[in-house]
């Protein structure tokens, strides 16, 4: 298979391979987990209303930990700190996976290990990601290295539910939980062996405040990205439920399965055809551009007149989204000291997920009130006010094909 010359060279990165294909493998049990601890709950005769509380204060604490877990690794690096979190993570999903699969007293335990198992999750994407930075010694691949890192992470978001449903019908939904510990333990084990974490900074560099006015801007131009990224989730994290609504409207409900896969394989061609580009405009004009077109297109979708042309423009949306995440990966990289990049990625993902999970809750509450053209709109406008600061950001030492 032919591959565009700076997708050969970040696979030639010496050990770079070998650690992408081990943290994708630990990943991938993020793709199961989700869809895997619902069914194991309604499927033991749980309501829809706790699977729901359960899962929203597994996200939150992914999400309010994810500050502490990045200062960990950048504290202690990635081999001292990685193992501890892996197994706490696996140990709450195998917990959760014996209960017996029927409602009553155990429903607080069950909460209880779901918080542990989002506050441990190893952040694999995140540390793959700085490494991607400290592997790359020529920047104009690093781009590339993270589109390519942004499309093989959506396939696994695809693939996992696939997996889930074979899953379930082989055996049962807990099952799916003891194989995304299982993938999480093997994923983050093959990881920690690569040769290429030698390229890790020493433990405890760069984990000293600073308070100098290039510090205090660099936090601002994170604290941007983050809301950029939050944004973007946003948009993404309520699109599921508007799609819904819109192909209940038009009698194919179960459209919004063809209309979501657009949207992933859109996203996968993007981010590949954005990788193999050296581009000439500034990355943080660039991400401006991304976010811009990825909110005026979806504005424009909720007026499509039917199912098809909902599912085009929904597909031509998604070329943007891995192209604007690997746009904010760069920049949040360039932006600080190799040995805070962990911690700069991690508020990017973190704004993302923050922002996904409130597009998920505010979705509800405004597909009860407005019409989906209207609803897409509501959650699009945060993302466009999120470019005015951006553009006034400039990346430290950022070179306009970055």
């Amino acid at each position: 298979m032919y591959l565009p010359s700076p997708y050969r060279a970040v696979l030639r990165t010496p050990h770079a391979c070998g650690a992408f294909a081990a943290s994708l493998a630990g990943r991938l049990c993020y793709g199961i987990v989700s869809l895997s601890l619902t069914l194991t709950l309604t499927a033991g005769g749980r309501g829809y209303g706790f699977a729901g509380l359960v899962m929203a204060l597994f996200g939150l604490a992914v999400v309010l930990v994810s500050p502490s877990r990045a200062w960990m690794i950048d504290r202690h690096g990635p081999r001292r700190a990685l193992p501890p979190m892996t197994a706490g993570f696996a140990a709450s999903l195998v917990a959760i996976a014996v209960i017996p699969p029927r409602p009553g007293a155990d429903d607080t335990a069950i909460v209880l290990l779901a918080v542990a198992s989002g506050a441990c999750a190893p952040p694999l994407g995140v540390v793959m990601r700085a490494l991607w930075s400290m592997l790359a010694s020529d920047r104009d691949i690093l781009q590339t290295a993270y589109s390519l890192d942004g499309v093989a992470e959506e396939l696994l978001y695809t693939a996992g539910p696939v997996i889930t449903g074979v899953i379930t019908v082989a055996a049962v939904p807990a099952v799916g939980l003891l194989v995304s510990a299982g993938l999480a333990i093997a994923g983050t084990g093959l990881f920690l062996r690569s040769p290429a974490l030698r390229h890790w900074p020493a433990s405890g560099i760069g984990t000293a405040p600073d308070t100098t006015a290039r510090a205090q801007g660099t936090a601002r131009g994170i604290l941007v990205l983050a809301l950029v990224t939050g944004g973007i989730g946003l948009c993404l994290g309520g699109l599921g439920l508007i799609l819904v609504a819109f192909s209940q409207a038009r009698h194919d409900p179960a459209a919004v399965a063809w209309i979501e896969a657009a949207l992933s394989a859109g996203s996968a061609v993007g981010g590949l055809g954005y990788g193999a580009v050296t581009w000439r405009i500034s990355a943080p004009r660039r991400l401006a551009l991304l976010v811009t077109g990825l909110v005026l297109i979806l504005a424009v979708a909720g007026l499509s007149p039917g199912l098809l042309v909902l599912a085009l423009l929904i597909g031509l949306a998604g070329t943007l989204v891995s192209p604007a995440l690997a746009t904010a990966y760069t920049l949040a990289d360039s932006l600080v000291s190799p040995a805070a990049r962990n911690r700069a990625g991690n508020w990017v993902n973190s704004g993302y997920n923050a922002g996904s999970a409130t597009g998920a809750v505010l979705s509800g509450q405004l597909a009860g009130h407005l019409p989906p053209a209207a609803c897409l709109s509501a959650l699009a406008a945060p993302a466009l006010l999120a470019v005015v600061p951006l553009l006034r950001t400039r990346a430290e030492g950022t070179s306009p094909g970055h």
